[in-house]
């Protein structure tokens, strides 16, 4: 078994109702261009997957989430639905995520008030260290997200963002 399989004959027409569920994969209803490579151990659910794109191991791709040419996701990293990831981006290892700002009526109850998914979307040529965490934000092209850190608010473009809570240290 190869470490990497190109699904060069795999086309929008005949991944869709399909899952499969070789070499440790299980891939169901997704688009997937041809020269994408898709790692073992991976999970991916109705998601699109653009050309050139690589997804590492350990990788899961949920509903609705959009991978752009050329994007290169690495190992052990999970992306929500409601997620857009750009053209030509880098996302490091361990990088999570998510699709909901949690909040609740008090301490005493503990119900949350705001479960509706939210967009995430990560323009063109973007960095993200391994290990951020990004909460539903909009992070502008050319920027690079150091490792380890927390975005919690949209990034301009060409920015530079370190720490937790993400600070934009340089423009």
């Amino acid at each position: 078994i190869h470490f990497h399989e190109r699904l060069h004959n795999w086309s929008s027409s005949n991944v869709r109702n399909r899952i499969m569920e070789n070499q440790n994969k299980i891939i169901r209803d997704c688009q997937i261009h041809p020269t994408a490579i898709i790692s073992p151990y991976i999970n991916l659910y109705e998601c699109e997957i653009q050309e050139r794109v690589f997804i590492g191991p350990f990788v899961e791709i949920q509903k609705g989430a959009i991978i752009k040419r050329g994007a290169r996701i690495s190992s052990h990293t999970f992306i929500c639905s409601g997620v857009t990831i750009g053209e030509d981006c880098f996302i490091g290892h361990g990088v999570m995520f998510t699709n909901g700002r949690f909040t609740t009526d008090s301490f005493e109850t503990g119900r949350f008030l705001n479960t509706k998914e939210e967009q995430t979307i990560i323009g063109d040529r973007v960095r993200i260290g391994s290990s951020s965490v990004l909460l539903p934000i909009t992070i502008g092209f050319d920027s690079i997200i150091g490792a380890g850190t927390v975005v919690t608010k949209n990034i301009e473009p060409n920015s530079v963002v370190v720490g937790n809570p993400g600070k934009v240290i340089r423009k």
